[in-house]
């Protein structure tokens, strides 16, 4: 559906995204089928990759979502947003401890801590949209929105079942059990993302609308500010002695 659309022309990354989740859920299964041995080592290395993808993907939507103003915005723009969640996804992987973090150890807790702060971040942003959809003047018909709730609903599943994992345990044929159905539930709300993604790029995009007055004049004295503290530092390094050249 996303070729069909030809979504690979607006959203880029997010469609390559898309196509790496598919590939790297065949080929895990794969590598994990004949080599059981390298489980962990799969799974670690798959989410570095998927978090470093899935880092870009919410920038290339931010990006998105301010293509209204996009041309009055400063050319370092992406770079504010890109560390605007960098440093999210930092406060949150040194702030926040799940339930159930120190029973992990070694590789394990390194997995698990990447995939719920990822997890955090999908649903951070997805609450931000959201609360904010008024005043960026996206709906739920604006395929940002659409991307962020698809990413939101799985992000809290993911996070729910990561906890209820890693304080089950496993061990005995009832945990197992247990264990397994909460693998089951995950897959089917990951697939209950798929179908709605799949149900809202079917849909007809309408005409993106212009932000609000009050948006547009927040954003740009947020970049004002930004460029004149630029511009005073730059004046402020130039002037002291010891940088002036001496002919």
């Amino acid at each position: 559906m996303l070729a069909y659309k030809r979504i690979y022309k607006l959203l880029p990354l997010f469609f390559s995204y898309i196509a790496w989740s598919l590939l790297n859920d065949l080929g895990g299964f794969l590598l994990i089928r004949h080599f059981p041995n390298t489980t962990l080592r799969v799974f670690l290395a798959s989410t570095i990759i998927d978090s470093f993808f899935m880092f870009c993907v919410l920038i290339e939507i931010s990006m998105s979502v301010l293509k209204p103003v996009r041309s009055l915005l400063p050319r370092w723009a992406m770079l504010a947003v890109a560390a605007f969640i960098g440093l999210a996804g930092v406060l949150i992987w040194f702030l926040v401890k799940f339930p159930g973090f120190d029973k992990l150890q070694g590789d394990f807790q390194t997995y698990a801590h990447l995939v719920f702060t990822v997890s955090a971040m999908r649903l951070l942003f997805f609450l931000i949209l959201a609360g904010f959809s008024q005043l960026l003047s996206i709906g739920w018909r604006d395929r940002e929105l659409q991307i962020a709730t698809g990413f939101g609903f799985y992000a809290l599943a993911s996070i729910t079942v990561g906890i209820l994992h890693w304080n089950l345990g496993a061990g005995s044929p009832g945990l197992d059990r247990q264990y397994h159905l909460l693998d089951q539930m995950m897959s089917a709300c990951y697939t209950g993302s798929l179908v709605y993604w799949v149900f809202s790029f079917v849909q007809e995009v309408p005409e993106r609308r212009q932000f609000t007055p009050q948006m547009q004049n927040f954003l740009l004295a947020v970049a004002g500010n930004a460029r004149a503290a630029r511009v005073a530092m730059t004046n402020e390094s130039g002037s002291k002695p010891g940088r002036r050249n001496n002919h």
